[in-house]
């Protein structure tokens, strides 16, 4: 990294998971009520179908993004709330394992990993410094490099995956570069600077992109080379994710790759679907990735290329909220229940984490 980068990353890492809000645009009073009662509604849901050992759906990852929406809520949860927050901390800190690894699978090790870390630190307890720390050490072995064999020449170089999928992708890099960077990982490590090679990897964008498949419209896919949706094409989450982890590994936010990824946004800009993605397949994922790359990126309002200007905090928890089931609480993607979007309590878990970043 540059010495600029470095001194932008040093300030970003400051403000830990607290995004910037640039200028000086507030979330309407009437939907700040609106997201408050629905993030008490999802949290309800939440601690109803809590089971006994703290857990959700029996996964460390769920179990910390459920209590991560606890935590940043808000309402300001803590651990001197009770059981409905130590418990979950229990369970995540018993499927810590000698590796460094907080997992309770072998095929999700750097997901759960990176999730756990996340939670952890949202807890502000210093006797889960260790744990996080090894975490951290963790992550960065599980970087695709030199130590498996790869050379800086390969497109998967600098790239990190589940742990059961031997193959890197975007969105578990981009996972693990939250988790290091809300932990406060070492700004000099060399882990940020092989992370970008694959990240830039993962954009078509040809001017920083050296692989021959790449296209220009400055959208990012699943890998490279890659979407799940068919051939190349970026679309919405990737392309959230994208941007949110250029800006998470120091990249200055007027860089040229940056405002590329901004501009795709721009061009896309919906709530209604995931953009390139297919039969609203990872819907609620994007809607979360979306309003933490607008949060990182700091604007307030979207002015999209066909001229109209968004205040997209408005317009998203507008949308968020009326997906919402209003007996109780939860959400759920009803046309793709692909990767555990029919899985009630992660995506329920999810949206209050959106709207929690969309409302601060």
């Amino acid at each position: 990294m540059t010495y600029r980068s470095l001194a932008l990353f040093a300030s970003v890492l400051a403000l830990a998971a607290i995004p910037v809000r640039a200028e000086s645009a507030e979330l309407d009073a009437e939907l700040r009520d609106k997201s408050q009662h629905a993030v008490d509604a999802g949290i309800h849901y939440l601690r109803t179908n809590q089971a006994e050992d703290g857990s959700w759906s029996k996964s460390v990852g769920v179990t910390a993004i459920a209590l991560r929406s606890f935590l940043e809520s808000y309402r300001h949860y803590s651990e001197a709330d009770g059981a409905f927050v130590t418990r979950p901390i229990a369970f995540i800190l018993k499927h810590a394992q000698k590796d460094g690894s907080i997992t309770e699978s072998k095929q999700n090790t750097a997901y759960n990993t990176a999730t756990a870390l996340v939670a952890l630190k949202a807890t502000g307890n210093k006797k889960y410094a260790e744990t996080i720390r090894k975490g951290q050490q963790f992550l960065a072995r599980h970087q695709t490099d030199e130590g498996e064999g790869y050379k800086p020449t390969h497109a998967y170089y600098g790239g990190i995956g589940y742990g059961g999928d031997e193959r890197p992708d975007l969105s578990n890099s981009y996972m693990a570069l939250e988790a290091l960077r809300v932990t406060a990982y070492d700004p000099n490590s060399p882990v940020w600077r092989k992370a970008l090679k694959f990240v830039s990897r993962c954009q078509n964008r040809s001017e920083s992109n050296d692989q021959s498949w790449t296209a220009n419209d400055g959208g990012f896919t699943y890998m490279p080379g890659y979407s799940p949706h068919g051939g190349t094409g970026s679309y919405g989450g990737m392309t959230s994710a994208g941007l949110t982890s250029l800006l998470f590994a120091g990249v200055d936010k007027n860089d040229p790759r940056v405002q590329a990824a901004y501009d795709w946004i721009r061009a896309h800009y919906t709530l209604d679907d995931n953009p390139g993605a297919k039969d609203k397949s990872g819907l609620y994922y994007y809607y979360t990735v979306f309003a933490q790359s607008m949060a990182a990126y700091g604007a307030p309002k979207v002015k999209t290329t066909d001229g109209t200007e968004h205040d997209w905090r408005d317009e998203f928890v507008r949308k968020i909220v009326s997906l919402q089931d209003k007996d109780d609480g939860w959400w759920v993607n009803p046309d793709s229940p692909r990767w555990w979007e029919g899985d009630k309590n992660l995506t329920t878990a999810r949206m209050v984490v959106a709207l929690n970043l969309a409302s601060r």
